[in-house]
């Protein structure tokens, strides 16, 4: 796992339809080669997003690996996730995508997390204001403003962001109900995926401001352990729960 804790991993902005598109490939049986070869069809036909034209694709596939060529230890959570995403409709899948990326490169967790803290204390945002948070964590270097940026702006191109009127600023949108209590323990998983020990207190994951763009179902620990092959739940004081993945 630390390797993906080292990696950035965002290189350009990525667009909701493209991590559909390797889904609806994935439900159709597609094998990985298969997946890389359409994809490069697809993308090269594609209309760049703000009017941005990258010179290559390889930084999109990276992203969207995280769905068709997960680390190995990731595989049953994405497979989990497809066969939940099964029997979705289309329109809902954007939390899908957030849990699969989110546990596959967890600087995009760590960027939503950061904006989502932003937004629990003003209405409006700035974008330095996401990247001064991230730099005290990760050192002033270049590539992590560079990837902040793409992060933000694929979390426009989502919706679950709006440009405001000043220049790098943004509002949240209305976050999206989430009504499925599976998908709200995909989520919870993602996030655990996203710390070096997986493990984190179920009372700051139900409150973790990296889930800004959704509201969450409330579900307790016991409830989660009994749904979730992968989270086991230890109890320690009176209230307290603590969530932890099985093979750690």
């Amino acid at each position: 796992m630390n390797r993906r804790h080292d990696k950035l991993g965002i290189k350009q902005t990525i667009q909701k339809h493209w991590m559909d598109y390797v889904v609806k490939m994935m439900l159709a049986g597609l094998k990985e080669k298969e997946i890389r070869a359409e994809l490069d069809e697809f993308l090269a036909q594609e209309k760049p997003y703000s009017g941005q034209v990258p010179k290559t694709h390889s930084f999109a596939k990276t992203i969207l690996a995280s769905w068709f060529a997960p680390d190995k230890d990731l595989i049953p959570f994405r497979d989990h996730a497809l066969s939940l995403v099964r029997h979705e409709n289309p329109r809902n899948w954007l939390p899908y995508h957030w849990a699969v990326i989110s546990a596959s490169y967890p600087f995009w967790f760590n960027v939503a997390k950061q904006t989502g803290r932003l937004f629990n204390l003003q209405d409006q945002i700035k974008q330095s204001q996401v990247f001064s948070r991230l730099k005290e964590q990760y050192g002033d270097r270049e590539t992590v403003t560079r990837n902040a940026r793409y992060a933000i702006r694929s979390f426009v191109a989502w919706g679950v962001l709006e440009d405001s009127k000043g220049k790098g600023c943004y509002e949240q949108s209305k976050p999206m109900g989430i009504s499925d209590p599976n998908l709200t323990i995909l989520l919870y998983e993602a996030a655990l995926y996203t710390d070096k020990e997986g493990k984190s207190v179920l009372g700051l994951l139900k409150n973790n401001p990296a889930f800004f763009p959704f509201q969450l179902l409330v579900l307790t620990g016991n409830y989660i352990s009994q749904q979730s092959n992968n989270i086991d739940v230890v109890r320690y004081g009176l209230d307290d729960e603590l969530l932890k993945l099985r093979d750690k």
